[in-house]
């Protein structure tokens, strides 16, 4: 229920400052007009990445600029960050490929045989994950959509090996998801909780499935967890971003293959190794493979992929809430919100400053600011890098009692630099507060000194002849 509309126009494209690729003319699409979620969400466009002749990668092949191939790696669950690669790599070892056919649909497509759930075959047709355009791998969906008798197999299996966790209500009443308490707020232990899953390919290559890959964080229970896999209402199978976070994926268009493997996406820039470059940037050639040195995912230590320049100093943080209360009777408690906001933003009480309070009924607008600790001027880049992060991917948890909730918006502003009148106005005051002291007191003393001149001289009834006055000779 989404539209857009505009022109196609071509202008200089360039790649940031880190990329050894130049600019380049390209031809883009310039919208006039969006209805619906295109509309309404915070992406501003889509980079296309389609087999197309107006896809950005395409375009780049044509011009011989890159090789005919690109690479992506989705930071994780709790960790943003990532790369994107454009032009071709050389596949580390433990990659494994999936056959992709070009002539079958316009989609990137892969041979999907069969899934295991903790080791044990889904049963289900032959042929089930190939259905009209076959098992579809889309970086722009978020979740992933099994036909129908593929996700019932599932869930079912999901549902047996999890023993231990309660079952509770997904977070939008609109949704009939699958959500499960008890896990834990820690995603690295998951797989404790949760069994490993495997796709199987036609060639025979699997690739292993982490909790991570299929789940996505209840909004409003903490240590909550939902399937990320729906039922399609038609046969595709339709794989989006959820199934292949910390996975770095290969498109290699040359060779009609599609590559996995299993890292952490969030730190791969950092492990990107490339002779006589210069580090971090990777070396995109046509003739000379960009070489990776990626080791597989371990520990899941990354920090997020750095948003903020290190010298941008962030004065402070504000945010939209809007709350929907069931209980028209209920009041909510602010100061008690704010110390949960503090606790989940890892901040100090202090810090959490409540804006401003709009209500309607039962539903609320509240504006909140997050500011420096007493003793900063500013927010530290890490500490604000972790505060926006947060806010961005709706990580803020909070009990059922407040009802539902969402984050509208936040913004962050610069640290502002002060006028010199500003910078240097305590001293300026004390200046002034100590002239204006010494001025008084030098008044007071002259004053006084006069007082005490005057009171010095005797009236005199009769002046003697000593103190007649002489004429002025001249």
């Amino acid at each position: 229920m989404s539209s857009s509309s505009g022109v196609l126009g071509e202008d200089i494209v360039s790649f940031g400052n880190e990329s050894e690729l130049v600019p380049q003319r390209a031809v883009f699409g310039c919208e006039n007009r969006e209805t619906g979620d295109l509309y309404s969400q915070r992406a501003d466009g889509i980079m296309g990445l389609g087999r197309g002749q107006l896809s950005i990668v395409d375009q780049l092949v044509d011009k011989s600029v890159i090789g005919d191939s690109f690479s992506l790696c989705y930071g994780g669950m709790d960790v943003g960050g990532g790369a994107m690669v454009l032009g071709k790599i050389t596949p580390p070892p433990e990659m494994v490929f999936s056959h992709s056919d070009p002539f079958r649909s316009p989609y990137y497509n892969i041979e999907l045989k069969e899934m295991h759930v903790a080791g044990k075959r889904l049963k289900l047709p032959t042929g089930v994950f190939d259905g009209r355009h076959g098992t579809v791998l889309d970086s722009g969906t978020t979740y992933a959509y099994f036909q129908k008798d593929a996700f019932v197999a599932f869930s079912d299996a999901i549902l047996r090996e999890v023993h231990s966790l309660k079952r509770v209500r997904g977070p939008d009443p609109n949704y009939d998801d699958i959500c499960f308490s008890g896990a834990g707020r820690d995603v690295s232990q998951l797989s404790k909780s949760f069994p490993e899953v495997e796709m199987v390919f036609n060639n025979g290559n699997k690739l292993l499935l982490s909790p991570e890959n299929y789940l996505f964080r209840h909004t409003k229970l903490i240590g909550a967890y939902c399937l990320g896999i729906f039922a399609n209402t038609e046969s595709t199978t339709l794989l989006g971003g959820i199934v292949v976070r910390n996975t770095l994926v290969t498109y290699d268009r040359d060779n009609d293959r599609i590559g996995f493997l299993k890292t952490n996406c969030s730190e791969l820039w950092r492990r990107v190794k490339i002779s006589g470059a210069p580090a971090p940037a990777p070396s995109v050639s046509q003739s000379n493979d960009t070489n990776l040195e990626i080791p597989p995912a371990s520990a899941r230590s990354g920090s997020p992929a750095n948003v903020l320049p290190g010298s941008f100093h962030i004065g402070f943080i504000t945010f939209d809430m809007s709350i929907s209360t069931n209980d028209s009777k209920l009041k909510l408690n602010f100061k008690e919100l704010g110390q949960l906001i503090s606790k989940e933003l890892e901040v100090d009480n202090s810090q959490v400053r409540l804006l401003n309070v709009t209500s309607k009924g039962n539903d609320y607008l509240v504006r909140w600011g997050i500011f420096p600790t007493s003793s900063a001027s500013y927010i530290s880049n890490s500490t604000a890098l972790g505060i926006i992060l947060r806010l961005r991917d709706h990580r803020l948890r909070f009990p059922e009692r407040f009802g539902n909730y969402k984050l509208v918006e936040w913004n962050a502003e610069p640290q502002r630099k002060s006028s010199w009148w500003l910078h240097h106005l305590l001293a300026v005051v004390l200046g002034c507060i100590i002239t204006l002291s010494l001025s008084a007191i030098g008044i007071w003393l002259v004053i006084r000194h006069r007082r005490q001149s005057v009171t010095a001289y005797e009236p005199v009834a009769s002046p003697t002849p000593e103190q007649e006055l002489q004429p002025l000779q001249t």
